[in-house]
C-alpha cells in the first residue's frame, strides 16, 4: 500500500489491459449484449428477489428496513486448476479446525505444547465449559463452515476468516445462479460452468452422515432446521435450506424434550428429531443451560444432546474457533493437528494485546482493518480511520 490507496488485484484484467484467460468466453458474451437490456433484465432480477423474500436486514442501524441481496451479473471465476488447490486448503483448514476444537474440549495438547497461550481459551467468551469432555456424534464439531477468502493475484488466494457458529449466506450464491441461467441461459451454453445447485443435497447428507446413537431409523433419519423466526436476518435462508433439504422448519415453541429425544410437534403428535441443524446462537439455545430468558431455544436440549439423543450442528462451543485472535495462530494450529504447511495463508494480522502489534495498528489504521476479537457476521469491524 502507498499512501493510502490500497493496491488491487484485477481478476477480469490483466496488467497491460488484455483480458484473462479465464473470462474470454464472458467477455466476449459481454461485449454483445445490449446495454439497456442488461439493465432491464437486471430490474427483473431485482423485482423477483423481491417477490421471493431474497433479502437480508442489518442489525444495529436506524434505517434497519429489509435489503434485497444484490443482484451481480459479473462473476469471479475460478478455474478448475485453480478451484483444485482452493478444495485441498480449504479441506485441510477445516480438517484442523474440527481437530482443533476436540483436543480444546479435551486434553487441550496445543496449549500444554505451548503452541497457543492458556488465555486465549480461559479467557475467552466463546469457549464453553459445558462442552468439555464430551464428544459429538461422529466427532464432528464443525459440520458447516464458512471461509472467507480474497484474491491477491494470479494463482494467489488467502483466507480472511473462518465462520464455524453458524455460517449464513450460501443460499444466496445459489439463488443468485438460477436467476442468472434463468436470464441468461445463451451464456451457460456458451462458457462450462461447474454445478452448484446439488449443495442442499450434499448438506442433507453431511448431516445424516453424523446421527446420534438414539438414531432409530438411520436410514431415515429426521432432520430439522432451528430457526430463531421471521424477523431474523437469515430467515429466508432457514427457509430455503430446510425447503431445498426435504427437513422440517422449526422454531423453539416447536419442540420440547420427550421421553429423553428432542421431538417436534406435528399434526400427529410429537415426532423425534435426530440430526438439528440449528441456526440460533449458543447463548440461547437451551434457558436451562445457557440463558435462562431465551425463548429461542429448547429447554433441556442440552442434556439430551449430551446423553446422545440428538445432533446438534454446528456443535456448541465451535465459535471460539472463529476467534478472531484464533484466527492469528492458525497457521500452528495448521501445522500442529496436520502435520502440514497451511496451503492457504492468512492475511497479515496484528494481535493489538501486544505492545508492539498495537503501535504498529495505530500508525497505520488508515491501511488496515480492524476487528473486535469476539465478533462475527461483519459487526465490530473499522476499515480505515475513524
Amino acid at each position: 500500500m502507498t499512501d493510502g490507496a490500497a493496491a488491487f488485484f484485477d481478476e477480469m484484467t490483466a496488467s497491460d489491459g488484455s483480458v484473462r484467460p479465464a473470462y474470454a468466453d464472458y467477455c466476449g458474451w459481454l461485449a454483445n449484449q445490449n446495454p439497456a437490456q442488461l439493465k432491464r433484465k437486471g430490474a427483473e432480477a431485482e423485482e423477483f428477489f423481491r417477490r421471493t423474500g431474497i433479502t437480508f436486514n442489518v442489525y444495529g442501524q436506524s434505517d434497519a428496513e429489509e435489503r434485497l441481496i444484490p443482484f451481480d451479473m459479473l462473476p469471479r471465476i475460478v478455474t478448475a486448476r485453480e478451484w483444485w488447490k482452493l478444495s485441498r486448503g480449504i479441506e485441510q483448514r477445516v480438517r484442523a479446525l474440527n481437530a482443533f476444537l476436540a483436543d480444546l474440549y479435551h486434553r487441550q495438547d496445543i496449549v500444554r505444547a505451548g503452541r497457543l497461550p492458556l488465555r486465549m481459551v480461559a479467557q475467552n467468551a466463546a469457549f464453553l465449559p459445558q462442552m468439555a469432555g464430551f464428544t459429538p456424534p461422529g466427532g464432528i464439531y464443525t459440520h458447516i463452515c464458512g471461509i472467507d477468502l480474497v484474491r491477491t493475484g494470479d494463482d494467489c488466494f488467502m483466507v480472511l476468516e473462518d465462520n464455524v457458529r453458524t455460517p449464513s449466506g450460501v443460499s444466496y450464491m445459489l439463488e443468485n445462479r438460477e436467476t442468472m441461467m434463468a436470464m441468461f441461459p445463451e451464456l451457460f451454453t456458451a462458457v462450462r460452468v461447474a454445478e452448484v445447485s446439488d449443495y442442499p443435497r450434499r448438506l442433507a447428507r453431511s448431516l445424516a452422515g453424523c446421527l446420534p446413537a438414539a438414531c432409530e431409523d438411520p436410514a431415515n433419519p429426521v432432520i430439522a432446521v432451528l430457526t430463531p423466526g421471521i424477523y431474523n436476518s437469515a430467515y429466508f435462508e432457514h427457509a430455503f435450506l430446510a425447503d431445498q433439504m426435504g427437513a422440517e422448519l422449526v422454531e423453539g415453541h416447536d419442540l420440547k424434550v420427550v421421553d429423553g429425544r428432542v421431538a417436534m410437534r406435528t399434526t400427529r403428535g410429537y415426532k423425534a428429531v435426530d440430526v438439528l441443524y440449528r441456526r440460533v446462537d449458543d447463548d440461547y439455545l437451551d434457558p436451562l443451560t445457557f440463558r435462562e430468558d431465551s425463548a429461542l431455544g429448547v429447554a433441556g436440549i442440552f442434556d439430551v444432546y449430551r446423553a446422545g439423543g440428538i445432533t446438534i450442528a454446528n456443535a456448541p462451543g465451535t465459535g471460539i474457533a472463529d476467534d478472531k485472535a484464533i484466527y492469528s495462530f492458525m497457521p500452528e494450529i495448521v501445522e500442529f493437528y496436520t502435520g502440514e504447511k497451511p496451503l492457504l495463508d492468512n492475511v497479515p494480522t496484528w494481535r493489538c494485546s501486544e505492545a508492539d502489534s498495537l503501535a504498529y495498528v495505530l500508525d497505520n489504521l488508515a491501511d488496515l482493518v480492524v476487528k473486535e476479537v469476539h465478533g462475527s457476521g461483519g459487526y465490530g469491524m473499522l476499515i480505515g480511520p475513524a
